[in-house]
This record gives C-alpha cells, sequence and structure tokens, in this order.
C-alpha cells in the first residue's frame, strides 16, 4: 500500500458514491450507460473469482465486495427500478460492448501471465477494465450536454486510474524487480481514453460553464 494506491481506491469508491447519488437521489440514470455498468460487472465478478479462497487483508475484501454489490446495484436500477428506468438514454448508449468482451478475452488467452483458469480470467478484467468507460464516453459524445454528477462520476473514474498509473510507477522504482507488463499496459490505454473527456472538463470548470463535449 502507499499513497497512489490508497488514493485511487478513493477516488475509485468516490465515483461509485457520485453515481449512487446520482441514480437513488435523482431517480435518474440519464446520461449513464447500461452497457458499461455491465462490463464493469462482468470486470469485477472476473477478477474477485478468489474473492472467498484468498483473503489478503479484511480491506482488500470489502472493497471488492463493495465494487461488485455497487455494479450489481447500478444495473438492476437502471433496468428494473420502476422510476429509474425511464430516464435511460437506450437510443444513444448502442455501443456494441459485446465485441469489448469478446476482443479482451481472445486477448486474455493470447496474453497471460499463467495459462490458468484463474491467470486468464484475471488478465481478461484487466484489458476488459481498459476499455469498459468507453460506451460511457460515446453516450455522453452523442448527447453532448453532461450533468454536473455525471460529470463527477467519470471525472472521479478517470482519476482512479490515473492514480493507479502512478502507483505502478512509483513500485517500479521502490519494489524492485516489479515488473507487471498487462496492468501497465491496459492502465496507459485506459488513462489515454480519459484525456479528451478531462480537457473539456477543466475548460467548463475554469469558465466555470456546464460541461459540453463535441460531438
Amino acid at each position: 500500500m502507499n499513497i497512489f494506491r490508497l488514493a485511487g481506491d478513493v477516488t475509485h469508491l468516490s465515483s461509485v458514491l457520485v453515481l449512487l447519488l446520482k441514480i437513488y437521489g435523482t431517480k435518474s440514470c440519464s446520461g449513464i450507460s447500461l452497457k458499461t455498468q455491465e462490463l464493469y460487472i462482468v470486470v469485477f465478478i472476473a477478477r474477485y473469482l478468489d474473492l472467498f479462497t484468498n483473503c489478503v487483508s479484511l480491506y482488500n475484501m470489502v472493497m471488492k465486495l463493495v465494487f461488485v454489490g455497487s455494479s450489481v446495484s447500478i444495473v438492476w436500477c437502471i433496468r428494473l427500478h420502476p422510476i429509474v428506468w425511464k430516464s435511460y438514454d437506450g437510443d444513444l448508449d448502442t455501443f456494441p460492448h459485446y465485441f469489448l468482451i469478446a476482443g479482451s478475452f481472445a486477448t486474455a488467452i493470447l496474453y497471460h501471465e499463467g495459462f490458468l483458469l484463474q491467470e486468464v480470467f484475471w488478465a481478461f478484467s484487466i484489458y476488459l477494465e481498459a476499455v469498459a468507460i468507453l460506451p460511457q464516453l460515446v453516450l455522453l459524445q452523442r448527447s453532448r450536454n453532461v450533468d454536473n454528477l455525471t460529470g463527477q462520476y467519470v471525472f472521479f473514474l478517470g482519476a482512479y486510474r490515473g492514480l493507479y498509473l502512478m502507483n505502478w510507477i512509483y513500485r517500479y522504482f521502490n519494489d524492485k524487480p516489479y515488473i507487471r507488463w498487462i496492468t501497465w499496459s491496459s492502465s496507459f490505454v485506459q488513462t489515454a481514453l480519459y484525456v479528451d473527456f478531462f480537457y473539456y472538463y477543466f475548460i467548463s470548470w475554469k469558465n466555470n460553464e456546464k460541461l459540453q463535449l463535441p460531438a
């Protein structure tokens, strides 16, 4: 544990809390991609197959349960909540996310750290998490106007990945030998996907304007 990983966990948890606040507080999921949230369920389940067989620490187990449980809760709300589902932007949320699942799994079969079921699924979760935000970003570009809570959710999610990238850089120089090519390359890809969003988020904050993304 170091300051970058702790800060990354805090921002990741903050992104979840902001999203839950938006959905349960406003009874609306407008601007939220169901496809991205479904991808996160797949990511967490694939990564935490050892949830009840390999307890690293109580902190680690609680965080795993929080992310799995919150993801399932969010998807349930968007799909089945008697009020929330009516605000879902289904016509805008059309990114073919099944291709992301197929592509990530194929990549995990080819590039993994050990040809064991758990290792392959771990690599699959890392690859899929790197691109899981794509449906959300595409939806926001199509809708153009982004409400404050949705913007903060994506901002915290992107900040979490950036901080975890710093965590791995820190560990490379302080925990030698520490080389994890799968997590490093995936983190660079995932962080790069947020660059455009961060640019417009900063511009809107600087000018005290509503966040708008280019079509």
